[in-house]
Parts: C-alpha cells; structure tokens; sequence
C-alpha cells in the first residue's frame, strides 16, 4: 500500500518515484508474479498508472511480463546491490551480530587487528561483564583476547615471529599467557581448528570465543566473538552452545562482505 505520510506540502518530494516504488514493492515471496489490477489494488493506483509504471519497468529490464502477469527480473538486485557495496564492514556485520546475541543472549563484536592491540569496529552487548567499558574504538592487546588471536593465528610466519619476538607478554590475569613459546603452540592449535577460546586471560571472570571473518580471496580481514562470564557458562558449554552460532554469523558476514565487493567490481568493470 502507498505511504500513508502526507508529502503534499514538501516542493522536493518526487510523487512518481513514490508510486514506481511502490508498484516494485507489491511484488514478494508470496506475490511473485500479479496482474495489472492486482498492482492497482495493491498500490492504489489507477489502471492507467499502474500500466505505465509496468510498462517502463519492463522496459528497463527490471521487469518481464507474458502479455497478463508481471514479475521482478534479476535484474532488480542492482538496486540492493548498490546499497550493499556502500556498506562499511561495521554496518554489515550488526545485523548479524544483533541476531546473534538474541539467538544466545551473550555480548559480541567484531573488531581488526591494529598493530599489537585489537579494536573494536563493531559491538552489540547484553549484560555488562567487564569493569571496563567496550565500545567501538576500544583497544586491548591482542595476545590476551580471543579475537586478537584468531586474527594473529592467520598471520604469515615472517609476521607472526616479528610479532612474538617483539610483543611485550604481561600477565593481565593469573590465567594469561606470558611465554612467547606457549602463545607460539596456542596459535598454531588455533590455526588448525579455525577458532579460539580464551579463559580469563584479559579479565578474571571474561570468557570468550572467536572466529575469523575472511574476505573473498579467504585472507582474514577481521574477527567475530561472543564472550559470557565464567560463572555463567563452562569452557563446555562455551564451545557446546556458542561455537556452532558463532561460526555461522561469521559465514554470514563473509557472505555479505563478499556480495559488496563483487557488486563494486562489477559496477567499475561496467
């Protein structure tokens, strides 16, 4: 049905594009293909109007028609595409984090490796279970987090011996790794299982998982984590409930990430 917001009194408001609009929003999962006057019905447009939106739809390309029904051409992703190669990382992976933490009701975020620290690019939280608070721009050091270490498992060798040979291991917590040779062994397991977990090494009581967010050529780029307090869930329960939920958001970021980028090449080769 057409807006019901009353544009008559804004000069700037372009009226036909509101209606064309409309005509391509009465076509969904359960309408793909209508009639000209089931479009009339469902945008309130006359016949006459609904014909001619139809009609340069189809026309353009966006639409196909056999002579009495109409249905969207593939051709009409374009318009969703341009939107999604305008994305940011950040604003493509909040929905699916958003998602995430209503699916498990743990905090999580999305952050990149800078240096020797990891920063937070992305958070949507639940309770509060650090004394410090998180929040986009937030920085902590890498070795200690379990992002920092998905991130720093993927390294190239050269890289990661420079890292360890130079990084300063201070001991955050009781728990932490300190020993370059320990960290070495911790990040290869990681390496080799695509994921990391991370008991109270940055902060007593901090419990966290990770996963890494590859780009399309399969570099990681970024990380995913969910973190939950030590007394709430076990190291068993952290992997038994949250891994599964966490390595699908990361495909689904990946996934996302990677229809924004093609849709960027495709539209500069064009």
């Amino acid at each position: 049905m057409p807006d019901s917001q009353d544009h008559s009194h804004d000069g700037d408001f372009v009226q036909s594009l509101e209606r064309g609009l409309s005509v391509i929003r009465a076509f969904d999962a359960e309408h793909p293909s209508l009639t000209l006057s089931e479009v009339a019905a469902s945008t309130g447009l006359s016949r006459a109007a609904a014909r001619r939106f139809l009609r340069t739809l189809v026309q353009l390309g966006y639409m196909r028609s056999d002579g009495s029904r109409f249905a969207l051409r593939p051709k009409i992703l374009e318009l969703g595409y341009a939107y999604l190669s305008s994305l940011t990382l950040p604003e493509v992976a909040m929905p699916h984090l958003e998602q995430l933490v209503e699916q498990v009701h743990e905090s999580s975020s999305v952050s990149e490796l800078d240096g020797d620290d990891v920063i937070y690019i992305a958070r949507v939280p639940t309770k509060r279970i650090m004394t410090v608070t998180i929040s986009v721009g937030t920085r902590f050091p890498a070795y200690a987090t379990s992002m920092g270490r998905v991130m720093l498992a993927a390294q190239p060798s050269e890289r990661l011996d420079a890292y360890l040979e130079s990084a300063s291991l201070r001991g955050l917590t009781g728990h932490t790794i300190t020993s370059a040779s320990a960290l070495r062994r911790e990040l290869k397991k990681i390496s080799d299982q695509g994921w990391a977990l991370v008991d109270q090494e940055l902060e007593d009581g901090l419990r966290s998982i990770a996963a890494p967010i590859h780009d399309a050529d399969g570099q990681v780029i970024a990380a995913v984590n969910v973190s939950t307090h030590a007394g709430r869930r076990t190291l068993g329960s952290i992997v038994g409930d949250l891994l599964q939920p966490l390595l699908a958001t990361a495909r689904r970021i990946e996934a996302d990430l990677t229809r924004s980028r093609a849709s960027v090449r495709a539209r500069s080769n064009g």
